[in-house]
């Protein structure tokens, strides 16, 4: 147990995170910088995180592999353990032992203040809470006042940008995240197929990642073709303003675990 209080920080790979990590850049030096491996997260996912490190100049830890034990995700191992169930919005346990569990390792026993980047305009919206009784959750863009438009002036200034999967994806996390809207799907395999094709070999014995069907089912259903067709007519602006923001209004905020998705 380290007798100093630590400044981390959880880097999911997302706007928000990654803006806020810029925000407090020389602000709190001792800040130490986490990224919580699945090992099924996009590729252009490890690709900004990569980005996001040089631009701090200071290295961002990789959870498990970096934990003093060393180890890594492996999510096949974990849905064995499971008895074979796909993760669910009823059942998040990809969220608990491939998230929650390596960051709370890698805390142990100190005290922490952990900083998460929920922004002053979503207030309501819930961040990374633990029963760990010396960690503190800090809201600096609540505290400091930045919105949206903030996190977009961030973004922008720093020359980071955003990630390449916001042409077609609301969100980070693992390529088979089943909060995905159809059209996220869609975009999956005309992206990705090779992962498009992997997600699908999950499905079987009557799991499925959605519970309106199979991935084929979803992505030809006749029901889901007119929200396909309307969602990749929006992302045409190359602005970036309008690329956060027609992803931003389209997230169901009490869904997705926000130390996968900030």
């Amino acid at each position: 147990m380290s007798n100093k209080r630590r400044h981390i920080l959880g880097i999911s790979g997302g706007k928000d995170s990654t803006a806020l990590a810029i925000h407090l850049k020389d602000r709190i030096p001792e800040m130490e910088y986490v990224f919580c491996d699945t090992g099924k997260e996009l590729p252009e996912v490890y690709s900004y995180i990569n980005r996001l490190e040089a631009f701090l100049g200071q290295h961002i830890v990789r959870l498990p592999e970096e934990l003093p034990e060393g180890g890594r995700n492996d999510f096949d191992h974990l849905m064995k353990k499971y008895g074979n169930f796909l993760p669910s919005p009823m059942a998040r346990w990809c969220t608990a032992d491939m998230k929650l569990k390596p960051f709370e390792d890698y805390i142990g026993d100190d005290a922490v203040d952990n900083y998460v980047g929920i922004r002053v305009d979503e207030q309501d919206r819930k961040g990374y809470m633990t029963s760990m009784k010396d960690v503190q959750t800090v809201f600096p863009f609540i505290e400091d006042g930045i919105d949206y438009n903030g996190v977009v002036k961030i973004l922008e200034e720093s020359g980071i940008g955003i990630p390449d999967y916001y042409k077609w994806r609301s969100r980070s996390g693992c390529y088979f995240c089943f909060y995905q809207r159809p059209s996220e799907w869609v975009g999956l395999k005309e992206n990705h197929p090779e992962l498009f094709e992997e997600a699908k070999k999950y499905e079987k014995d009557d799991f499925t990642w959605r519970e309106d069907g199979t991935l084929e089912e979803v992505i030809n259903s006749p029901i889901n073709n007119e929200e396909i067709k309307v969602s990749q007519s929006q992302n045409s602006s190359p602005l970036l303003v309008d690329i956060l923001n027609e992803t931003d209004d389209e997230i169901v905020y009490e869904k997705p675990c926000l130390i996968c998705h900030l």
